[in-house]
């Protein structure tokens, strides 16, 4: 089968590979039928990730349908369309009965990152039980390729960061894993969205969609006294850090209100400092990544009933053979890319 393959920093490629083969009885088989590049796969390719092993195929959000399931596999079987959770987790562990799956002491980001991914023909997945979601019959494969990374993501930062209501909120990047953050701060109807990028392309797709009441651009405003004007001087009540550079992780701490959280969303490729002395008295609590991916059938169930539709992020859908331009325009952001969404190979 065809497969995209992480060989080493700066090194992705499109090779043959040996078809996956069940390896434990709580193994499935998948047939890719769609899946996409992700900004963690660039990472990856930068040789920033350094759990990231050589010579795995890439790739952690896709759906597909089950070819060969494992006797140890009770909640599915052969023929079940299915999404694909980010993470692998046992669901028995200390940290998996807690919720804590991205903690899992068997598991975590495994698939894509440690063991083959889903950038390819077909996919193994282990401990298929835990991290499948079975995609309901009125439910296409678009709308559920999202369900296990990206939208989990924005899920579970809207999750963790106790939000009311009355709260203003700053979301800090508009790129797909922000989309998918600003659609599950929705759910929680706080009475104000800021949305910052650096791209007015993003931005005003963020307010057609409904999903920012007030939208910044860094290169034309000032960002921290455009919202300083709009909280009546106090910050912000809640802030998203999703772009992963220094400087919005800087800007993060510093449009929070005091006592405000702050939660970081993004996967950053250099390390990034927390100068406390400047924030002293702030009080402000950082509530960090990555994403417990614990919330997949209920996210499928928003999706199912609309209350999510990420059919706004796919911009670009080409077959598995033109993989390597699709790296190329979505790592340099060219052609009004949002989400490169990948098709199985034709031959």
């Amino acid at each position: 089968m065809k497969a995209v393959v992480y060989k080493g920093k700066g090194e992705v490629v499109l090779e043959d590979r040996p078809m996956p083969q069940i390896q434990k009885d709580t193994d499935v088989v998948v047939k890719v039928t769609l899946s996409s590049i992700c900004s963690s796969d660039l990472h990856i390719k930068h040789g920033a990730v350094p759990r990231a092993k050589e010579n795995t195929v890439l790739g952690h959000e896709f759906v597909g349908i089950i070819t060969e399931a494992g006797a140890g596999v009770k909640k599915f079987k052969v023929g079940d369309r299915v999404s694909v959770n980010v993470e692998t987790f046992c669901g028995e562990c200390y940290f998996c009965k807690r919720g804590y799956v991205n903690n899992c002491v068997h598991g975590g980001w495994e698939l894509g990152c440690r063991i083959d991914g889903g950038q390819a023909e077909y996919a193994r997945i282990p401990m298929a039980d835990q991290a499948l979601t079975l995609i309901p019959e009125d439910v296409t494969d678009e709308a559920a390729l999202f369900n296990g990374d990206i939208l989990a993501t924005g899920y579970w930062a809207a999750q963790v960061a106790g939000l009311k209501p009355a709260d203003t909120v700053v979301v800090l990047g508009a790129g797909p894993t922000g989309m998918c953050t600003l659609m599950s701060i929705q759910l929680y109807s706080p009475a104000k969205v800021i949305v910052v990028d650096i791209s007015d392309e993003r931005l005003q797709l963020a307010k057609a969609q409904g999903l920012a009441d007030v939208i910044l651009n860094p290169k034309h405003s000032n960002v921290e006294e455009e919202v300083l004007k709009l909280t009546e001087g106090r910050g912000a009540d809640r802030v998203f850090e999703v772009a992963g550079t220094m400087d919005t992780f800087e800007m993060a701490w510093k449009v929070a209100r005091p006592n405000a959280i702050v939660v970081v969303v993004a996967l950053y490729e250099e390390a990034v400092s927390i100068p406390l002395h400047l924030m002293y008295g702030k009080n402000l609590t950082f509530i960090t990544g990555g994403v417990d991916a614990n919330s997949c059938d209920d996210i499928m169930t928003m999706v199912q009933s609309g209350k999510i539709d990420t059919s706004c992020l796919i911009t670009h859908k080409r077959p598995l053979n033109d993989i390597m331009e699709g790296y190329r325009i979505f790592e340099n952001k060219l052609d009004g890319v949002i989400k490169w969404v990948i098709t199985p190979y034709e031959r």
